[in-house]
């Protein structure tokens, strides 16, 4: 893979996009299992999810442009793990009642 992705540093992180993001039911249930996992991260194709590959693709880089997840290639699969130190640094205990909110 030779595509660059990009992600906001830091400090353009904004809490505006970062909760549009987490909004979505589907991208909730992504956060929610890259935080289950940790930090080693995921294949992008292996979260269950009942979308298609195509609304799987929007919705990771909604997320990944928002500043909540980081992609990175790894061979020929992408890797994504969860900017968890980035939005805990930003917006303290925002992910912590996210994730604490029943499923």
């Amino acid at each position: 893979m030779t595509e660059t992705l990009t992600h906001p540093p830091r400090s353009d992180i904004q809490i505006e996009s970062v909760l549009h993001a987490l909004a979505d039911p589907v991208r909730l249930r992504i956060v929610r299992e890259l935080a289950r996992i940790g930090c080693d991260g995921i294949a992008c194709g292996a979260i269950d999810l009942p979308v298609t590959k195509s609304t799987r693709t929007h919705h990771l880089r909604t997320l990944r442009e928002a500043g909540v997840i980081q992609v990175r290639p790894v061979g020929t699969s992408r890797i994504t793990t969860l900017r968890r130190d980035d939005l805990d640094a930003l917006y303290p205990g925002l992910l912590d009642g996210i994730l604490a909110a029943p499923h």
